[in-house]
C-alpha cells in the first residue's frame, strides 16, 4: 500500500505527523509513504524511515507571482511528479482549503478531517472519507487518531513515537555542557523578553555551560548578538539549514524555546527542552514527547516590572532557571 500524505507546513505541524506514520509502520508493515511539504521543510519528512519519497511543493513562493509560476512550468512539473505513482489513498493532514486542493490532484480517493473537525471545514468537501477528531486533543493525538481511522488499525494506547533516530545527526558528542536558546519566533507575543534570555544567559554561563545561539534572520542575529554580549561563554552560531540546527539540537544537553517549530524537533530527539509559553495553549500544541517541561506565563503571579510582550512578565529569568538547574545537575 503507497499513501501520499499532504501536509505542507509549518514546521511544527510537519513534525507533528510523524508519529502517526510511526504507528502506521508499525500496524502494516509493508505500508510506504511519500509526502507533499513546503520545500523549506521538505527535509523533515525524509527523516522518517517510512517515508519514500518527499515532493516540494512552494505555494507560499508560487502565490506571490502566479504568472511566473504558470510560466516557468513548476506547477506543471509537480504534477507531473505526483502522476508518476499510484497511490492507493491520499491523506490531507492539514485540513486547509490549500491542502484540500493539492491532494485533489493526485487523482486518488482522499481521506481528511471532517467539517467540525477541521481547521477550515470547507477542505472537507474534496474528501470521499472523512474523520470526526476531537479538537481539545493534543496535535500528535488528533493526526495519530486521523492515520489510524483512514488506515484502518487500532489506536496504539502508547504514547506517540516520532521515528527519528537523533544518532544520524551526531558527529561528535561534545565534552562540554551546551543550553541552546530558542529565541527565535513569529508572533510578537509569543517572545520571551530579550532582558529575561540575557538574565538566564548569564545563569547558564555562570553554572559553566556554554550557551548557543541560532539565528533565521537578520532581526534574529541582532537579537543573539545582543543576548551573547551579556555573558561569557556564549556562541552566535553561523546560519544553518534545518540539517544543521537538527545536528546542534541533537547534541545540546538542554532547551530553552519559546513557542517555535524547532521547539516540536527537541521533543522529537527527546532531548531535555524548556518550552515558553504565553498566548499559547501547551495542551493543544505544545511540546511532546519525553523529557519537555511546559512553563505557561497564565500559571504564575503578576510581576512588578514592565516587559515586552507583557504577557511573559510572569515567567521571570528565576522561573526558568529554577527547573533548567535540575536538567544539568542530572546530565
Amino acid at each position: 500500500m503507497r499513501i501520499l500524505v499532504v501536509k505542507t507546513s509549518s514546521l511544527g505541524d510537519i513534525i507533528h505527523t510523524l508519529p502517526a506514520l510511526t504507528d502506521a509502520m508499525r500496524a502494516l508493515p509493508a505500508i510506504k509513504f511519500d509526502w507533499v511539504a513546503e520545500e523549506s521543510f521538505a527535509e523533515v519528512p525524509s527523516w522518517h524511515p517510512a517515508v519514500a519519497e518527499v515532493f516540494p511543493i512552494a505555494i507560499r513562493r508560487w502565490r506571490k507571482s502566479i504568472l511566473t509560476t504558470a510560466l516557468s512550468g513548476e506547477w506543471r512539473r509537480f504534477k507531473q511528479q505526483l502522476h508518476e505513482q499510484h497511490y492507493d489513498l491520499v491523506i490531507d493532514a492539514q485540513g486547509l482549503l490549500k491542502s484540500a486542493w493539492v491532494a485533489r490532484q493526485v487523482g486518488a480517493p482522499i481521506c481528511g478531517l471532517d467539517k467540525n473537525s477541521a481547521r477550515e471545514p470547507i477542505a472537507s468537501r474534496f474528501y470521499q472519507q472523512k474523520i470526526a477528531v476531537p479538537w481539545e486533543l493534543h496535535a500528535v493525538e488528533r493526526v495519530r487518531r486521523l492515520f489510524a481511522a483512514a488506515l484502518d488499525y487500532p489506536l496504539p494506547e502508547s504514547a506517540g513515537d516520532y521515528g527519528l533516530d537523533k544518532n544520524q545527526f551526531v558527529d561528535i558528542i561534545p565534552r562540554e555542557q551546551r543550553v541552546l536558546f530558542l529565541h527565535g519566533t513569529t508572533r510578537a507575543d509569543k517572545h520571551w523578553p530579550e532582558q529575561y534570555w540575557q538574565q538566564l544567559c548569564n545563569q547558564v554561563s555562570a553554572a559553566d555551560c556554554r550557551v548557543l545561539l541560532p539565528w533565521g534572520n537578520d532581526t534574529e542575529r541582532a537579537r543573539a548578538e545582543r543576548i551573547a554580549a551579556a555573558a561569557e561563554n556564549t556562541e552566535v552560531l553561523p546560519r544553518l539549514r534545518l540539517n544543521g540546527l537538527a545536528s546542534v539540537i541533537a547534541t545540546s544537553t538542554a532547551v530553552v524555546a519559546v513557542d517555535t517549530g524547532l521547539a516540536h524537533l527537541t521533543a522529537a530527539f527527546d532531548v531535555p527542552a524548556i518550552a515558553l509559553y504565553g498566548p499559547t495553549d501547551p495542551a493543544r500544541v505544545g511540546t511532546y514527547g519525553k523529557h519537555q517541561t511546559h512553563l505557561s506565563a497564565r500559571d504564575y503571579a503578576a510581576a512588578d516590572h514592565v516587559v515586552e510582550p507583557a504577557i511573559m512578565a510572569p515567567l521571570t529569568p528565576a522561573v526558568v532557571w529554577n527547573t533548567l538547574q535540575p536538567l544539568l545537575n542530572a546530565q
